[in-house]
């Protein structure tokens, strides 16, 4: 949302600029977009602190203009999800302001989890457990009592066993699903329920460390969680053709393939191919277990090579002409495997994290983890739209909320729209085939006998995709070629290439 196109001149992107671009995204060829959380928020952590999850942050725009864009979209045959953050909320909202100014033990309280401190005093926190964010996940209020945040102090937890709770986000999808949208990505979807009494973490074996967020992190992934579920999926289910797609992060299959049963979510994101590095070993591993997660699930895989929270995928492959090389491949070897794929917006740009100078850092993770930790900023600089220097189009301020690097012109739209072999080129191309061909069909893939470091697969309607990983040119089988990468000289796939044939 704040990177993809500023129409208003604020320097910051908001829903109308999201409109403005729609032909554009048209035109790349996406089915459905995912719209990052655009309601009232003091913005401690840039929108997932919601205030008010049942309208719209003036910055962003108001009801009237989404409402706008979802016409427009829909005219254009583009879906729209938007982000669910039912996890915690911000400190401005009017219930958390209610239970701040209400006693201990109060209903107020009880919708989220305010506990009594340890200690002769209770001057010390419940527990040991540290914020996603850095610094203890506790802070006390002053009556003495103490309220979890598993993120930063301004996004308290909410108590999901509190009916209250459950009832209002049934409340707040059905604004929304009422307003025409077709679904939503559930933000930390493995973290509503806690586990019993709020015990101590232990550390992790072998690194003395506390678990994280992620896989091993006792916090999360709590059984309790599936009970949200399928309150959130009864309610989907009485809005025929929508959906709710997860931000899971669980490293089992099995425990993630619970996330997506008949009676539970839809799609759940699988960031075993965004973790994964350019080796050949790893990516079939975490595509054989991508696939493992849904078989006998009635979901489709859901593959991810970038998002707002992680590096992008060109910096994490070595950046400059490497890193570009091995995305273009990867995009091929993404966009190639049954199931749905997500871009992250500049993913189709090729845009590489931007290296930020300390003073202008915006994430909490700065600040919380006393400087230690940059933040995901880097992956969040704004699209460039067209010219040569900053803001290359996305806004007609002078700054933007966070600053665009010199050298930019080439990767633009403007640019790449001109030019067949830009990276924009190749996902276009790639996305029209994905829609048209029948070589893409079928839910299966089967591996290809190939040579040493080189990926090869091949698609129920014919489709083989070819990823040469290896330390030099492979030869290519037969075939029509379909797509490449890069160009394919003498029947031969250079290194860090990609093809799509037609068998």
């Amino acid at each position: 949302m704040r990177s993809f196109a500023d129409e208003t001149g604020d320097g910051v992107g908001d829903l109308a600029g999201i409109r403005s671009r729609l032909p554009y995204l048209a035109e790349l060829g996406v089915d459905a977009l995912w719209i990052t959380p655009f309601y009232p928020s003091p913005m401690a952590d840039h929108g997932y602190d919601v205030a008010d999850p049942r309208d719209v942050e003036p910055v962003f725009g108001d009801l009237p203009g989404f409402d706008a864009l979802l016409a427009d979209a829909h005219a254009r045959g583009i879906r729209v999800t938007i982000d669910l953050v039912p996890n915690h909320s911000s400190h401005d909202h009017e219930w958390f302001q209610e239970a701040l100014a209400s006693p201990p033990g109060s209903a107020a309280r009880a919708r989220y989890l305010f506990r009594d401190g340890r200690g002769p005093d209770g001057g010390e926190p419940p527990n040991n457990w540290p914020s996603v964010f850095g610094g203890p996940a506790w802070t006390r209020v002053p009556d003495g009592q103490w309220y979890l945040h598993l993120f930063a102090p301004e996004q308290p937890d909410l108590d999901f066993t509190d009916p209250e709770v459950v009832e209002d986000l049934e409340t707040t999808m059905r604004f929304w699903l009422d307003r025409g949208v077709d679904g939503f990505r559930i933000d930390v979807a493995h973290g509503m329920a806690k586990p019993d009494g709020l015990p101590d973490m232990v550390p992790m074996e072998d690194t003395g460390l506390l678990a994280d967020h992620g896989p091993g992190d006792h916090r999360f992934d709590q059984d309790g969680v599936h009970l949200v579920h399928r309150r959130v999926r009864t309610v989907l289910d009485g809005y025929p053709g929508t959906m709710a797609v997860g931000e899971v992060w669980v490293s089992d299959d099995d425990r993630l393939a619970e996330y997506i049963r008949a009676d539970e979510l839809h799609l759940a994101f699988n960031f075993k191919l965004l973790t994964s590095a350019w080796d050949p070993a790893a990516l079939r591993t975490a595509i054989d277990h991508s696939l493992a997660t849904v078989a006998g699930t009635p979901a489709p895989a859901c593959w991810v090579l970038s998002n707002h929270d992680r590096p992008r995928h060109v910096s994490r492959y070595g950046d400059g002409e490497l890193g570009t090389r091995r995305a273009r491949a990867a995009a091929l070897l993404q966009l190639a495997l049954p199931g749905a794929a997500y871009l992250y917006n500049g993913d189709e740009l090729g845009l590489p994290d931007v290296d930020l100078p300390d003073e202008v850092l915006q994430d909490p993770i700065w600040e919380r983890s006393g400087h230690t930790e940059r933040g995901r900023d880097a992956c969040r600089v704004p699209l460039p739209w067209s010219g040569d220097q900053p803001p290359y189009g996305f806004t007609s301020a002078a700054d933007t909320w966070l600053p665009m690097p010199a050298g930019w012109g080439p990767l633009t739209v403007e640019a790449q729209a001109a030019d067949p072999d830009s990276v924009l080129s190749l996902y276009r191309a790639a996305l029209a085939l994905r829609r048209s061909s029948p070589a893409v069909d079928g839910d299966a893939l089967a591996w290809l006998p190939a040579p040493e470091g080189v990926l090869a697969f091949r698609r129920p309607g014919g489709l083989v995709c070819l990823v040469n990983l290896s330390s030099g040119p492979v030869p290519l089988p037969e075939g029509q070629l379909l797509l490449a990468s890069e160009p394919v000289v003498g029947g031969q796939l250079p290194v860090d290439g990609a093809v799509w044939l037609s068998a």
